[in-house]
């Protein structure tokens, strides 16, 4: 079992930058794929970025390349997903998730979700 909780989300105007935070606990010693998916009203849930515990291996969504970054500390049980140059359409819900092997866009075949942190982004 693992346990997830994200934060970072806010308000902030299109160009600006925000940080998000997914602390993790419980049984992170497995070989999880960490990752990123956001929610925005009346759509489905989209992948966004996944890293691979161990080795640090990245994935991005067309939509977030060149622009967001995800990466992790092992010390802190913590990923981040940097988000710079944000635009209105990547006003959503961002939710942290996390599954055990390879690397999936589908969210669900995640098994672990943290509770969302909202981002907006206004023109």
């Amino acid at each position: 079992q693992v346990q997830l909780v994200d934060s970072g989300g806010g308000l902030v105007q299109a160009g600006d930058s925000l940080r998000l935070s997914c602390a993790a606990s419980g049984r992170t010693s497995r070989p999880y794929v960490m990752a990123w998916f956001r929610q925005a009203p009346g759509k489905e849930r989209e992948f966004v970025s996944a890293i691979t515990w161990t080795e640090g291996n990245t994935k991005y969504a067309d939509s977030a390349k060149g622009r967001f970054t995800i990466s992790r500390d092992n010390a802190k049980n913590t990923v981040y997903l940097q988000m710079n140059r944000l635009k209105p359409e990547d006003t959503a819900v961002y939710y942290c998730a996390a599954r055990e092997g390879f690397f999936y866009t589908t969210a669900t075949l995640y098994n672990y979700w943290g509770q969302g942190t909202q981002v907006t982004v206004s023109s």
